[in-house]
Formats: C-alpha cells, structure tokens, sequence
C-alpha cells in the first residue's frame, strides 16, 4: 500500500510530455511569445502611419501641382478667386509669394481657415497623455523623426525652407513636420512660371493621427487578449512548478524538525529542468546534512574515548598520592599529574580548533597572495627560534607571482607549519625535509618531503582521521592528539585543494605530503 501510494505520488509530480524542458525554456516560451506579438503590432503600426503619410504628401504635392498649373492659366485678376475657392476644397492653406519674397495673396484672408493648430498648454490633460504615448510608442519603434512645423511670425518666402529650395531647384518641394501639438503637417511649394511668383500649399493631416489612435485601441484589445493567454500560460508553470516545489518543501520542513532520522526526498529522475535539478540537489543536501550529523556524533564520542585515558590515568595518580608517604614516588606522580594536565589542555584545544574550522573559514574573505613568500617567512621564522633542532629545511623558492593563491593565509601557513612539524619529528637526526613550491597555468603543487620512515600504503587514508596518531618510535605517548592532519586537509579542502600522502619521486625512504591548490589568475 505504501509503495503504491509513493507511486502515485510520484506520478503526481512527474511531467509526461514536457519533463525535458527547462524551466528557463519554459518561461522565455511565454515572455517572448507575448512580447512578440507586443512588438510586432507596434512595428505594424509604426509602417501603416509611415504609409498614411507618404500617401497625404503625394496627395498634397499633386494638389499644389494642379493649383500651380491653373493659376499659371488663369489672370492675375482672378488668382483671389482660385484661391478662395481651391483652399476651401482641398481644406488646404493657399498662399502665393512675390518675387521679393512677400506675401500677396493668403486662402485664409479670402476665406475662413481650413484647420486649426491648437496650443498644447491650452488642452486637458487627456490630449498630454495621447502625446506622451505617441512620442514614446515612436521612440521604441524607432521612427523617423519629423522636424517641428511652426507659422513663422514674419510670414515670407524666405522664412519656409521647403520654399527656399524649391526657387533654387526651380522644381516643386515637399516637406513633412509636426505641430507644437504633434499634428503631422505637409507643406508644399511650387515655382509658378508666368511671373516668378511661389506657390506655398500647407496641409493639417490631423485625421491621420486620429487613425492611428484608433488603431491603437484596437492593438490594445489584442494586448489584453495575449495577457489572457499568458495567464494561462503561466497557470500551466504554476502546475509544473509550485506542486513539486510544495512537495519538496514540506519534505524539508521535516528534515527541519528532525522528526525522522531518514527523510526521503523526491529526486524526480525523469525531470530535466531545474525542478529535477532542484530536487536532486535538495536529496543530496539531506544526505550530507545526515552524514555531517552522523559525523558530529562520531567526533563528539571519539572525544569523549580521547578524554577517558588522560582523566583515567589522572584520577588514578591523584589516588595514589594521599596513599603514599615516599617522596620519590610522589614526585613520580606529580609528574605523570602535570602531563596529564598538559596532555588534556592540548587536547581541549586541539579539539576545540577542529571544531570550528569549518565554521571559521565560511565566515573568512579568501584574499589573494604569493604562497612562495609566506612558505619562505615560515622557514625563515623556524630556522630563528631554533625549532628544527638538528633537522635541516630546504626550500625551493619559485619565482614571485608564479605561486599566487586566494585564501586565508593564516590557515593555509597552519597548514604548512603542520606539516613541517610533522616531517621534522620524523625525520632522523641531521636529516633534511624539502619543501617545494610550483605552479601551472590551473593549479599551485607544494610537497613537503622527509627522510623518515615514511607512511605506509595502507594508512595513507587513515593518517587525515581525527585522533589518528602515527608516531615515530621513542616518542612519549600523548605528545600528539591526532587532529593536526585532519585539521591540515580540512582547511586545504575548503579552499577548493587537495591534501594526499605520496611515495617519494626518488625511491628514497621518507614520506611525500602533496598540496594542490587552484592558482589565482587575477
């Protein structure tokens, strides 16, 4: 019953035809789908204005072709009445200038006007708004911009620049601008032929821009019908998104609690989106959280064994001490007390350092440094203080900036000190321990090697375990708590290194420590 019920649910959480699409596919499907048609009307849009346009010049350039050839037909007499009459049936503006470039004859001072060219500042705010939103749908398409139109104040031939090149050209000139309340106008002039005289016709095409608001409105009804279809849409990502994520987190939620030692959960294999990718990271963490739980309870109880032997030993002399009168065998045991005390005070720090290492180092800035130059002050410090005593340390020192890492360099000199400890208490008497230092184009190699007995092959493992200790023979015992590896290859490991135990290039006895770290390229 359970393991048809864990079917079930997982073929609740299982996506049949789409399970190999990414979530980001997925998404990017239904935004560009929408932003598509989104732009592809306002590009429409932009062409089919451009269109109207175009068209109202020629239809202006042929009027003002067409009144041209009759004025240069008719008397000068009756070039009032053409006027008159011509401008209040194309609903253009007539005028006729002189060769000095006077005005003599205007359609609105024979008649009344044709159009009107409103002020913006006198007009609700409505009409701001449709301006705004035509000069910004403009400006996403990309349009041509049009020059501003204006009435000059001083009203003469030589104040239009479309007049001004058709008397050089000798030929007509068309020109399109906008009104201060962006009113597209066509303005027109024509060279007449009998006297020399210019013809200027100026045109409103405000209906044009009324038939583009309209057929905005009817874009932004197919807006609000590609919205509608995006939510349904992003209904359908919902489904595929928040019921296995609700699944996962409440699987989460219990692996918060704590109330099952084992919680599974959902890896959803056949998923190859992020949800998959998702669920089987998840599955992992829970795994690892479970075995560093595991691993915490080993440590806490191999601390508690480490404890034992020193208070044992201890307790037992401090016993022995009110029973005995001999004071040769109270200086004895006098002794063994100090170094148990010692022995637990090294201990309790040792173990207190292991502890919150890994802590420590999420909370540390990595920086960047030279290796080479920190391994060389450590040698150099060791060799002051007299702390190799008769064992001789050679350094291969590499060329500056060959060896540069990024880390906590108080940590990673903890490590090498470590290690050089170690070779040099190994190490027979007027031997030497070599430490070299090289890079390539990845990854910083540094080997500390001695002339010890070196390690054996079957606990070159077992030598990075907490509270392993292989001493060297004639050593006390209790001079080392055997967390100084595994502290050293905790802290190599979380910067992204590598700490093994080797045999050496040369055949020689001794043991070989290698320390990977990736180089610094910055």
């Amino acid at each position: 019953m359970a393991s048809a019920k864990n079917m079930t649910e997982r073929d609740d959480l299982e996506l049949r035809w789409s399970g190999r699409w990414s979530l980001t596919s997925r998404i990017l499907a239904v935004n560009v789908f929408a932003i598509a048609l989104l732009a592809g009307s306002f590009f429409w849009l932009d062409s089919y204005r451009v269109r109207l346009l175009d068209e109202r010049e020629r239809q202006t350039a042929t009027q003002a072709e067409l009144i041209a050839n009759a004025l240069d037909r008719a008397s000068a007499e009756e070039h009032d009445i053409l006027v008159a009459s011509l401008g209040a049936r194309t609903r253009n503006r007539i005028r006729i200038y002189r060769e000095d470039a006077a005005l003599r004859t205007d359609s609105w001072e024979l008649g009344e006007p044709t159009y009107t060219n409103r002020d913006p500042a006198t007009e609700p705010w409505q009409r701001h708004v449709a301006r705004w939103m035509d000069s910004s749908i403009e400006a996403v398409v990309r349009a041509d911009p049009l020059p501003p139109f204006s009435e000059p104040e001083n009203d003469r031939a030589t104040a239009w620049p479309v007049a001004e090149r058709a008397r050089q050209t000798g030929d007509s000139a068309v020109e399109m601008g906008l009104a201060p309340d962006r009113t597209p106008m066509v303005s027109v002039a024509v060279p007449l032929r009998t006297n020399g005289e210019l013809l200027l016709v100026t045109g409103n095409a405000r209906d044009i821009r009324g038939d583009v608001r309209d057929e905005r409105l009817r874009l932004g009804i197919i807006f609000l019908l590609v919205t509608l279809v995006s939510i349904l849409l992003s209904l359908f990502l919902a489904r595929t998104i928040v019921r296995p994520l609700r699944k996962l987190a409440r699987s989460a939620q219990r692996v918060r609690l704590g109330r099952a030692r084992e919680v599974v959960l959902p890896r959803l294999p056949s998923r190859r989106d992020e949800i998959g990718l998702l669920a089987r990271a998840l599955s992992d963490m829970s795994q690892a959280l479970r075995q560093r739980i595991d691993a915490t309870e080993a440590f806490a109880a191999d601390v508690a064994h480490e404890l034992k032997n020193p208070l044992a030993s201890l307790h037992s002399a401090v016993d022995s001490l009110a029973r005995i009168d001999d004071p040769e065998l109270q200086k004895q045991l006098l002794d063994v007390v100090r170094e148990d005390a010692r022995r637990l005070d090294r201990l309790i720090t040792e173990i207190a350092d292991a502890s919150r290492v890994d802590a420590e180092l999420s909370r540390t800035s990595f920086e960047s440094f030279d290796i080479g130059e920190m391994i060389e002050t450590i040698v150099a410090a060791r060799t002051e203080r007299g702390l190799d005593g008769g064992v001789r340390i050679a350094f291969g020192r590499p060329r500056r900036g060959t060896a540069m890492v990024r880390g906590d360099e108080s940590r990673l000199a903890r490590v090498i000190e470590n290690l050089l400890d170690n070779a040099v208490s190994f190490s027979p008497a007027n031997g030497t321990v070599r430490i070299g230092a090289t890079g390539d184009s990845e990854f910083v190699y540094l080997v500390v090697e001695d002339e010890g007995p070196g390690v054996p092959d079957e606990a070159r493992d077992e030598i990075f375990m907490r509270f392993h200790s292989l001493r060297p023979e004639g050593e006390a015992f209790g001079q080392h708590s055997g967390l100084g590896l595994a502290i050293a290859k905790t802290i190599v490991e979380a910067h992204g290194g590598t700490l093994s135990a080797e045999d050496r290039d040369d055949s020689a006895s001794g043991a070989r420590f290698c320390i990977r770290l990736p180089i610094d390229r910055s």
